[in-house]
């Protein structure tokens, strides 16, 4: 079986983001009192906003599940304040539990947060009490820059997130890290801001002592990693000048990279850098890049296709495509059991 780790539903119906718009519009009235209103979206609108993508794609490209989760770049927690980021991420969650009732052996749903800049990550902890307990969700989504690329919350490692953390624990489930639009002019949304949050998270974690706090704590860290794997020795001689763990120590059980890498020579770095234990097959598809490589002439983020040209062992596959994903998520097991041979 092959379970990618990292999707986002970036074809949801076009009612969705009128919603959103009439939201933002309204934040312009001062006196406006802010409602969560309804949107109105039918089961084949859902259904045909994926069999021309993301199934498509499934069945071209031979994945079988995908993590799903509402899109990244449009949970927008910077817009305006805690009460129009609980409506927005409640529809969007909402919708995403339909993508996931109405194809189960399909995709299995991860949650966006709440989340709003200046406001406790543990205000977070009721949406994804709800996504977790009610809704059958396997994990979330963690911006750790809700201002939309002013970073100006603490960092990660900081114990203004432990409640956070406290709950995430207890439930069982895993956070990927990951920033959403930037309202900074100096970063381009999904080739900069997104590679720098991976980036400046890891850095995060090697300076501080949270896995020693939360020793079964789990992280993804998107996009193969940010920049990290191309300046491990970068991070390893910094880890060392600090007196830090080595990277494969503090990483071992706590910190995850995808495979949202696309081309070959990436790919290939990564797996050479990264220890397999740690390594979650993922695409991104419908994501960032769409478009076809001319020198491959292979869609960008056809990212199976780069993991099968690797020389690994069938055991490694299967840590890669299966045996990793159930590992940091693993309530995916109760929706999606191993298959017999």
């Amino acid at each position: 079986m092959i379970i990618d780790c990292h999707g986002h539903y970036t074809t949801a119906p076009k009612p969705l983001q009128d919603y959103r718009e009439e939201q933002i519009a309204e934040l312009k009235d001062p006196s406006h009192v802010p409602a969560k209103g309804t949107i109105n979206i039918t089961d084949d609108q859902i259904r045909e906003s994926l069999e021309g993508a993301q199934l498509k794609l499934q069945r071209e490209r031979g994945s079988d599940v995908t993590i799903f989760s509402p899109r990244a770049s449009a949970m927008g927690h910077h817009i305006g304040n805690e009460t129009t980021s609980r409506h927005w991420t409640e529809h969007c969650n909402d919708l995403i539990y339909r993508v996931c009732s109405l194809y189960p052996q399909n995709f299995v749903a991860v949650c966006q947060l709440p989340q709003s800049p200046g406001v406790p990550p543990a205000n977070s902890i009721a949406e994804l009490e709800r996504c977790v307990n009610e809704l059958g969700f396997i994990g979330c989504n963690l911006n750790p820059d809700p201002s939309g690329g002013n970073w100006n919350a603490p960092p990660l490692t900081d114990k203004y997130w432990y409640p956070f953390y406290e709950k995430m624990v207890a439930l069982d489930v895993p956070a990927m890290i990951h920033v959403s639009a930037t309202c900074n002019p100096n970063f381009h949304t999904t080739g900069s801001h997104y590679i720098n949050a991976d980036t400046t998270a890891f850095m995060q974690f090697i300076t501080a002592d949270l896995f020693k706090d939360f020793p079964t704590i789990r992280f993804i860290i998107p996009h193969g990693g940010g920049a990290v794997p191309y300046h491990w020795g970068r991070y390893r001689g910094l880890a060392q000048d600090l007196k830090r763990p080595p990277l494969d120590q503090m990483m071992r059980s706590n910190v995850f990279f995808d495979t949202c890498v696309y081309h070959q020579a990436g790919i290939d770095l990564l797996f050479k850098i990264v220890a397999i234990d740690n390594i979650l097959f993922g695409s991104e598809m419908v994501g960032a890049v769409r478009g076809i490589d001319p020198t491959t002439g292979h869609y960008y983020d056809d990212t199976k296709r780069y993991v099968d040209k690797l020389p690994l062992s069938e055991a490694d596959k299967r840590k890669v495509f299966e045996d990793n994903a159930r590992k940091v998520y693993p309530r995916i097991n109760k929706h999606i059991p191993r298959k017999t041979s």
